[in-house]
């Protein structure tokens, strides 16, 4: 058991990856929104760097050349943390409920090592998702995944 989680755990930036690649190819072209990896967002009296933040395409930070903008000043739509190891899930938890008390639509926290992924929503409500189950994405995205398909990352 030991060494699958080492190996889990040491494919974290793959899991990472492949989560971006596959949130980005279904909401980019289209300008739906936009995932980006471990951006600084500061809002409600704290900063922030999830490990993934989604904003939708009208929301993303732009400077005056309609560039994407050097400092997120705004909450993500969608927050999205991996826990690792030796990471305190109160802490983790804590900083998706931060995003969604300052107007986070929805927060996934991913345990790899349990193979599970809490999503919280906007009304604060807490769900764990596990194997076959499809796990509630950013609404007015068509996505659909489940928890075996996104840990079967871990494996590329």
């Amino acid at each position: 058991m030991k060494a699958a989680r080492s190996a889990a755990f040491k494919n974290f930036s793959g899991l990472l990856k492949a989560s971006i690649d596959c949130i980005n190819q279904v909401v980019e072209d289209l300008k739906i929104a936009c995932a980006f990896t471990e951006l600084r967002c500061t809002f409600g009296d704290a900063s922030i760097v999830p490990d993934i933040c989604v904003f939708r395409w009208e929301r993303i930070p732009r400077d005056r050349d309609e560039q994407i903008a050097n400092k997120f000043l705004i909450y993500p739509d969608w927050t999205i943390e991996i826990l690792s190891p030796k990471q305190s899930p109160n802490k983790v938890l804590a900083n998706i409920l931060h995003c969604i008390e300052n107007g986070t639509e929805l927060g996934w926290m991913l345990d790899p090592e349990e193979q599970n992924i809490f999503v919280i929503s906007s009304d604060r409500r807490i769900q764990m998702y596990t194997g076959s189950q499809s796990v509630l994405v950013l609404s007015g995205v068509d996505l659909t995944l489940t928890v075996t398909q996104i840990f079967d990352w871990l494996n590329f």
